[in-house]
């Protein structure tokens, strides 16, 4: 009698502690013997949209044609708690892309960099520069290249991305993962592009996700990471009662089986 209701006891502890189990893995199609092989697909280059903000340096033989181009209208930007006065915050400063697509730069004035590469934005610039300076070297970056992660992470912030190049799962990590409650087969990708906005659900726990088109982020892009029913209010009540029933009953097993 006593290896019967010991049995049942074990039983009964694993049923209870399954009700509460969740797949907290990534990939989990991935073979366990087998190394898996496939084309890194070819990444889109950002293009420039209104509101980036750019650094752009210009380098030429001549030391106040240096000190021409590379100052005077830069504009500072930061953290609007130490922003002072005059707009903006010393030590991060660029030039802004207007609305209409534009940056306003030393000398030249209004050059129009909106839907060029960062690539074809230094060929744009060289270009401009030409004709005031011989063979001038140019080099451009995004300052406010950066993704954001909210919901279910450890750590949800927004990321500036120093290289404009980061994938999901790098992410994710900048973010400390996802907290056992995050949905890893429902996480939500908001990117705004061309005037739209696209919203697209992906399923982390497939192995196809390394060769979607969205794993590589974008400027701007949002990732939202939803939580379990286990979260939710509802869902912590169902859990609660299932917690005290199983508790109960395995109280009660442990009676049963002592008496016996």
């Amino acid at each position: 009698m006593r290896n019967s209701f010991g049995i049942f006891l074990l039983l009964l502890l694993f049923f209870a502690s399954c009700k509460s189990k969740r797949e907290l893995v990534y990939f989990k199609d991935l073979p366990d013997s087998v190394a898996l092989t496939t084309p890194i697909p070819e990444i889109p280059e950002t293009k420039i949209q209104a509101g980036d903000i750019l650094q752009i340096t210009v380098s030429t033989l001549n030391a106040e044609s240096n000190t021409l181009f590379n100052s005077g209208t830069l504009q500072s930007f930061g953290d609007d708690r130490n922003n002072s006065n005059e707009g903006g915050r010393v030590g991060s400063q660029g030039y802004l892309v207007d609305k209409d697509g534009f940056i306003s730069f030393p000398v030249i004035g209004q050059i129009k960099l909106v839907g060029l590469t960062r690539d074809g934005a230094r060929k744009e610039m060289i270009k401009q520069v030409e004709t005031y300076v011989k063979d001038p070297i140019v080099n451009v970056r995004f300052l406010n290249f950066k993704v954001t992660v909210i919901g279910e992470v450890v750590h949800p912030s927004t990321f500036t991305i120093p290289n404009e190049k980061v994938n999901l799962l790098e992410a994710l990590g900048m973010a400390g993962d996802m907290t056992p409650f995050g949905k890893r087969e429902n996480v939500l990708l908001i990117r705004e592009e061309n005037g739209q906005r696209t919203a697209i659900k992906l399923d982390m726990s497939k192995k196809d996700i390394m060769n979607s088109p969205y794993y590589y982020l974008r400027q701007n892009d949002v990732v939202y990471v939803e939580p379990t029913k286990y979260r939710d209010p509802s869902g912590d009540r169902t859990l609660r009662i299932i917690t005290a029933v199983s508790s109960s009953l395995t109280a009660l097993g442990l009676f049963i089986y002592r008496v016996l």
